[in-house]
């Protein structure tokens, strides 16, 4: 006789412990990527205009490597797609943010627009 599975594993729609695991890791690089809509539209609130926040592109990028990595461990090419995209998109934005921010630390002297 089998036993039965464990309420966790029937919530989940899995037939392992590992199974179960992964799905929360999935659950956990999900709230961080859907954390991301939270943080633009507070800051979009707060300032009365449509604003992306650099925090957005970090829980754009390391929500997007969580998923990257479940979309691995599943072994689901869906996931893997969509999350190896964005990925890059997310962090060329973030290297944009930061050569800009450079710029604007320069010496008034150092500081040319690129060209």
């Amino acid at each position: 006789m089998t036993e039965a599975p464990h309420w966790l594993m029937r919530l989940l729609l899995v037939d392992s412990w590992w199974g179960v695991w992964l799905a929360l890791f999935g659950l956990l690089a999900q709230g961080i990527f859907m954390a991301r809509m939270l943080v633009q539209w507070l800051a979009s609130e707060r300032a009365r205009a449509s604003v992306v926040p650099v925090s957005f592109w970090w829980l754009s990028l390391w929500g997007s490597v969580l998923l990257l990595v479940y979309g691995a461990l599943r072994q689901d090419v869906v996931i893997i797609a969509a999350q190896l995209f964005g990925f890059i998109v997310y962090g060329r934005n973030l290297w944009f943010i930061r050569g800009t921010r450079r710029l604007e630390q320069a010496p008034p002297e150092q500081r040319r627009p690129r060209g």
